[in-house]
């Protein structure tokens, strides 16, 4: 087939990978003629990146930035890559588009290939917008931009032919929510990610380094905003600083990286290191010689995520710590895989006995991982998500 991918997140994959750029190689394996759109820094123009040819639209400032601007971004995207699209495939035709969430404004563009060449269009499903930004308070409920992009989102569910969710979770709210949706489109389409091939560092080394040398090292990675509500890690790591072995590593960027910096170091936390992003073979080398992988949700979410951080946990072989919203269906995956041990957000007290029972259990710590690693395995892998993403089209 020939393949539309209108990306948004998606690193150059000469340097970094995520769940998308695995996605994309996987096609390409396969044998489909893939053509990828994404956002670029540079001057629009086709990059060769690890062999795939990527055409890099040129956009405004996306990641990091006050939410005003980020809006303003997404609006403009789908011109922006209509517009790089024009330039450099105008005649090509496709098969097949392949758009995730965020952004759902892409569905203008998606639409109008749509119309134009009689494709599928098929919608990876992944943030829930704009409900998650009303969750937090970025977007008041009813106003004139919540009413603006709640009928982008209705358009989006209307003009996807398939729907690939995170979970029987998502799959029922987007039901709830939009009964005018078609349920046969709805499926589960789990995250994924290439497995974990080893060691390009030397662990002790590599320990060495981030000075986590014979510490139990109990690891954050990923974005660090108002989402991930790390005020709930603060107060965890100041309940354990009795125990001089147990060490917090927080690795990413983020909006709030800075103030959760600011007052871990007033409330002298002494137990919490900050690293900004490190490149991805080198953050999966550094998980791998962590204990625990920790997660943490807003618990102010009304819509059930399932984090994509829990993907590396699981990759390396390390057991979840979570802290969870009550509308994630995460949790139920977490005991049905006996991968991990969660609590509500806000319950400091379980948060805290949580995480000494796999500190105080070797064991148990180590049977968790595992069972991580074998659901990953089963369940978590490119190909199975190529095989969902065929099935349906089949």
């Amino acid at each position: 087939m020939k393949v539309l991918f209108l990306m948004f997140a998606f690193p150059d994959m000469n340097k970094s990978f995520n769940m998308y750029t695995t996605l994309v190689e996987e096609f390409v394996n396969h044998g489909h003629e893939v053509t990828v759109v994404a956002p670029g820094i540079g001057k629009t123009g086709i990059y060769v990146e690890n062999g795939i040819p990527v055409l890099r639209a040129q956009t405004l400032p996306i990641k990091n930035v006050p939410n005003y601007l980020k809006g303003i971004s997404n609006v403009l995207l789908p011109f922006q890559f209509e517009r790089a699209l024009n330039q450099f495939y105008k005649e090509k035709s496709f098969d097949l588009v392949i758009s995730p969430t965020p952004p759902i404004t892409l569905v203008d563009l998606a639409a109008k290939i749509k119309r134009k060449f009689g494709n599928k269009f098929y919608l990876i499903l992944r943030d829930i917008f704009p409900q998650n930004a009303v969750d937090l308070g970025f977007m008041k409920k009813e106003g004139l931009t919540h009413r603006y992009f709640r009928k982008k989102e209705r358009k989006l569910y209307k003009e996807a032919d398939y729907i690939g969710c995170m979970s029987q979770g998502n799959i029922d709210y987007v039901m709830k929510h939009n009964p005018e949706v078609s349920e046969v489109k709805l499926h589960e389409l789990k995250n994924y990610q290439k497995p974990y091939n080893g060691f390009g560092s030397d662990p002790q080394l590599l320990k060495k380094k981030y000075g986590i040398a014979n510490k139990f090292v109990v690891v954050f990675g990923g974005n660090m905003g108002k989402p991930q509500q790390l005020e709930n890690v603060l107060v965890l790591a100041e309940s354990v600083i009795q125990f001089p072995d147990i060490v917090f590593l927080l690795l990413g960027e983020g909006v709030q990286i800075n103030k959760i910096e600011a007052e871990a170091k007033s409330k002298g936390l002494t137990n919490i290191k900050i690293q900004r992003t490190i490149p991805k073979q080198e953050y999966q080398d550094l998980l791998s010689v962590c204990d625990i992988g920790l997660i943490s949700l807003h618990k102010d979410f009304t819509i059930p995520n399932i984090p994509s951080k829990a993907l590396d946990y699981f990759n390396v072989g390390i057991p979840v710590l979570a802290s969870l919203d009550r509308a994630t269906d995460f949790g139920k995956i977490l005991d049905e895989e006996q991968s991990g041990m969660w609590s509500y957000a806000g319950d400091h007290q379980l948060f805290h006995e949580n995480l000494l029972k796999l500190y105080q259990s070797p064991d148990l710590k180590s049977t968790m991982g595992q069972n991580g690693n074998t659901y990953f395995k089963r369940c978590l892998t490119p190909e199975i998500a190529y095989n969902t993403i065929l099935n349906c089209l089949n």
